[in-house]
């Protein structure tokens, strides 16, 4: 019987961890619901091969490009993110509306982590990400996109997308928790900073559009606070979370 895409995709991929000179585990979170958490990671002995020791990967994994050394968050787009159109025309489409530059780069980071790291809750983590960086105006809205962009404003003309009819069913109830934070958000002063992302989000999945990061590197040079050690290594709260995108693959 030949093999589906998604297993010849699963084969290719061990046959490139087999040609490794390090062993790579990947991370419980990166495979619970394939398999049981509860379930070892790995079977006794897997760092051998043929009798012979096999280290574990502890750094860049060559399979990956290679991030500069002092990464900025150019880098991280070019080397983790990419390809970023989605961000790209979101972003575009709110400099062409003439919006602030807090909502323009709010745009242009809000699915960072979808992009990167973590899909679910992806608001809250993409938010966590940029916290020391950016405005608390921009961190916040990107916070609460995730919860805004299940609900309606008709007085902003932002409707529920019909995309969600297709991907989650007509029956689909945001969790109590998305819920609560949609009516925190409501009532808050940044809201509309936020409902923004939402509204410029919907417009962004055109296949077809060009776009050019260009276009915002002074809008980031001017609102992102880039440290001089680099993301991951600027000893911030969430320089941790950089390094894992830096090193996802990387045994402890």
């Amino acid at each position: 019987m030949a093999m589906t895409l998604s297993q010849r995709a699963d084969a290719l991929e061990h046959q490139m961890i087999e040609e490794l000179d390090r062993k790579v585990v990947k991370s419980v979170l990166f495979t619970s619901g394939e398999k049981d958490p509860r379930q070892p990671i790995m079977p006794q002995g897997a760092a051998r091969e043929q009798g012979k020791p096999k280290h574990f990967l502890m750094g860049d994994d060559p399979r990956l490009p290679r991030m500069p050394e002092k990464p900025t968050l150019l880098d991280f787009f070019k080397y983790r993110f990419a390809p970023a159109n989605h961000l790209l025309q979101s972003a575009t489409h709110a400099l062409k509306g003439g919006h602030s530059e807090k909502v323009v780069l709010a745009c242009l980071l809000h699915d960072i982590a979808v992009s990167g790291f973590i899909r679910v809750d992806h608001g809250y983590w993409g938010a966590q990400l940029l916290e020391p960086y950016v405005d608390e105006e921009v961190s916040w809205a990107i916070r609460y996109h995730q919860a805004l962009r299940f609900f309606p404003d008709e007085s902003v003309g932002y409707a529920y997308p019909d995309a969600y009819i297709r991907y989650f069913g007509e029956d689909y109830r945001p969790e109590p928790y998305v819920e609560q934070a949609y009516q925190e958000a409501r009532n808050h002063k940044w809201y509309m900073t936020s409902r923004l992302i939402t509204l410029n989000d919907i417009y962004s999945f055109d296949p077809n559009a060009v776009v050019s990061m260009d276009d915002f590197i002074d809008i980031i040079g001017r609102n992102f606070k880039q440290p001089k050690e680099g993301l991951g290594f600027d000893g911030s709260p969430v320089a941790h979370m950089w390094r894992t995108i830096i090193w996802p693959t990387k045994f402890l």
